[in-house]
């Protein structure tokens, strides 16, 4: 007679184990896509501080030496010189 309740009991047992399983295999799911994503955002930062390491460095090599006085064109923008004579408008006195 008592040897049903321990039979019973190890199925409800089992029926929690195997929900409990489950869950965690859910879990461990969500966690393995939470770490694929973590690892795929890494990979994108990285490559962005590399394009950015290299755009200081293109920059880096272009500045003048201390001795150059002239200006700088870091963003390697078209500048016209200037001259004294074209920029001012004839005066008359």
């Amino acid at each position: 007679m008592n040897e049903s309740n321990p039979h019973s009991t190890g199925d409800v047992d089992l029926d929690a184990l195997s929900a409990s399983i489950k869950r965690l295999s859910e879990k461990i799911s969500m966690v393995q896509d939470a770490v694929g994503n973590l690892n795929h955002r890494r990979v994108q930062l990285e490559d962005k501080i590399e394009d950015a390491q290299k755009r200081v460095q293109r920059i880096l090599s272009r500045l003048p030496e201390q001795s150059d006085g002239r200006q700088l064109n870091l963003l390697n923008e078209a500048i016209p010189p200037t001259t004294s004579e074209g920029d001012s408008e004839p005066t008359t006195h």
